[in-house]
């Protein structure tokens, strides 16, 4: 496995921001990470999904939305969010144009994503990988957050806890049922963060799924 740190130019403002690359030896394929509203790249369970990624010869592209570039609490409005997902997408086909390109987030980072793709079909993309989308806030139970699903084009995979808060589970599995290309994994016991119990490590079951999924989009 490699590791590499790199520069990924947003726009003129708000500039750039700092990547990581995370490459196994012999990857199938490649995915764009990004990272949830209240963390950064750097976060414990953004290193420790790479890793397991690359362990099931997947390679990430993790990166800094400019907000916590800038080491500011509040997340940047969707267009520069999405901004920097579109570089991120950019860098990873320029960097292996050959390899299968998935496009992934962790709750904010996810679903600033699929806006992006509902807003912009990218033809280059293979699939959309939503870890724990954030369908609604806690305790307001709403369907709102998930119209622009309809007009992605691509497969999506959801993996979501059942105890996930941001995600009523009756209601995550009816918009899945509504969409024509999604595919729900559901998480037994686990909360928005994966967590299941102290002694239950989520990481090797989301890899494994990711793994089994993207397997059979690239065939």
């Amino acid at each position: 496995m490699e590791i590499k740190n790199l520069s990924l130019p947003v726009s003129a403002v708000p500039g750039a921001v700092s990547a990581i690359l995370t490459l196994p030896d012999k990857p199938i394929c490649i995915l764009t990470l990004a990272h949830g509203a209240g963390a950064n790249m750097h976060h414990a369970f953004m290193e420790a999904l790479a890793t397991s990624l690359a362990g099931a010869d997947i390679a990430t592209l993790r990166f800094n939305f400019p907000f916590t570039e800038q080491e500011k609490k509040r997340p940047d409005a969707p267009a520069v969010a999405q901004q920097a997902i579109a570089a991120a997408i950019d860098k990873a086909r320029e960097l292996y144009p050959a390899l299968p390109l998935f496009v992934a987030g962790k709750s904010f980072g996810g679903r600033m994503s699929s806006q992006l793709l509902a807003a912009q079909h990218r033809k280059e993309v293979t699939g959309l990988i939503f870890y724990g989308f954030p369908l609604h806030a806690a305790g307001k139970p709403s369907i709102d957050r998930a119209a622009h699903l309809q007009l992605v084009k691509v497969p999506m995979l959801f993996l979501q806890g059942t105890k996930d808060t941001l995600a009523t589970w009756d209601m995550i599995e009816a918009v899945c049922k509504s969409l024509k290309k999604a595919t729900l994994v559901k998480l037994e016991g686990a909360d928005h963060s994966f967590k299941a119990g102290k002694n239950k490590d989520m990481i090797p079951v989301i890899t494994a799924a990711t793994r089994d999924w993207v397997k059979k989009k690239i065939k």
